[in-house]
């Protein structure tokens, strides 16, 4: 059994939706990001020292033994490892789809976040932080656009991890004020991911 700690996030979901998609038997565990209270907890900290969510604890981990992790990305590839799913084993489909991942990682997730803080957090929108970051975020949805006019899936013929984890993301970019028309490529893709039953279903997690 996988213990889940998540909010209704996107990183939350990229985790929730894995173990959907995986079909791996988990416990949701809510940890409210709006108070340090529950996600600086001593007893969190232990599982997650960066004190952020997700996080999971695999009661069967590599070595048989309890396994905690934390980073959405790393939760992806070692759930990818776990079940044999979402993640190639041919070396160059492989690298391909890390290449991707780590996108999210390092684009998507971190622009797409402060296009949120100043769109829509802010009280007061600072119009310097809009426009700076509602441009990378509409870069970005550019070069997945391009990338998904001449693949089904980011990573090139097959759905992978590197899907999972942008979808959630995408999946606010109204947010982003962005209009998906305007990305035709990204818009199929997002149509198609959003169908999928585990998606819809990891989506939803956690429940209010």
């Amino acid at each position: 059994m996988i213990e889940l700690y998540t909010w209704s996030t996107p990183n939350g979901r990229k985790v929730s939706i894995m173990l959907e998609e995986c079909g791996l038997p988990y416990n949701v565990h809510k940890i409210n990001i709006g108070t340090n209270s529950e996600q600086f907890a001593p007893e969190y900290l232990k599982i997650n020292p960066n004190g952020k969510i997700p996080s999971i604890v695999d009661s069967d981990g590599p070595d048989g033994k309890p396994y905690s992790m934390m980073e959405s990305g790393a939760i992806l590839i070692y759930l990818a490892g776990k079940s044999g799913k979402f993640l190639p084993k041919a070396v160059r489909a492989k690298y391909d789809t890390l290449q991707w991942l780590m996108f999210q990682m390092g684009g998507v997730g971190p622009m797409f976040g402060q296009a949120h803080h100043f769109m829509r957090a802010k009280k007061d929108e600072i119009p310097y932080g809009s426009e700076r970051y509602g441009k990378e975020a509409k870069r970005l949805y550019g070069v997945m656009d391009r990338q998904l006019q001449r693949n089904e899936f980011l990573s090139g013929r097959e759905y992978t991890i590197a899907d999972i984890a942008t979808y959630p993301w995408v999946a606010r970019h109204e947010w982003h004020r962005v209009d998906l028309s305007d990305f035709p490529h990204v818009k199929r893709w997002y149509e198609a991911l959003g169908a999928r039953p585990a998606v819809a279903k990891g989506m939803s997690v956690p429940q209010a």
